[in-house]
């Protein structure tokens, strides 16, 4: 009786530890940025596949599933296909995902002065983090901070 709790007790933790391993590789999205200009996503993963959009570098996707070296990603507006690995890096820009233009300020506060407007789907790099706000740096080189709820991703 005692052997037989004791495996029953040993399943249970092993079924909770795979259950929680499982869901927090679910949880964790892995985000990637377009590495050159005029890339391909296409509607399946293959070159035989239609083109469905053009990308440049910099543009941040989210990778929803993978098949053999081909990515399916999705991006700030939800639209989806796929993409070669060799052709994304780990993520290091955001998109301004806001439903009109947004403030980008000296410093990491609302209060700071605004020292830009950045209007929707313009792609900036990430710099830092602080709190709620991200340091980012435009491709004309300017640097501020835009609040973090105006991001994708």
């Amino acid at each position: 009786m005692r052997s037989f709790r004791i495996s029953t007790v040993f399943t249970a933790v092993f079924c909770a530890a795979a259950l929680m391993l499982t869901t927090t590789s679910l949880l964790a999205a892995e985000y990637v940025s377009v590495t050159a200009d005029n890339v391909n996503v296409r509607t399946g993963p293959g070159t035989d596949h239609q083109v469905a959009m053009e990308l440049f570098a910099g543009y941040p996707l989210e990778v929803t599933g993978k098949q053999g070296d081909w990515l399916k990603i999705v991006d700030f507006e939800k639209d989806a296909g796929w993409i070669h690995n060799s052709l994304v890096e780990p993520v290091s820009t955001v998109i301004i995902d806001a439903t009109t233009s947004v403030n980008m300020r000296a410093e990491p506060t609302t209060s700071s002065p605004v020292i830009a407007t950045v209007e929707r789907g313009v792609v900036m790099n990430r710099l830092e983090s602080q709190g709620d706000w991200m340091k980012l740096r435009h491709a004309s080189g300017l640097i501020g901070w835009i609040h973090k709820s105006l991001l994708w991703p």
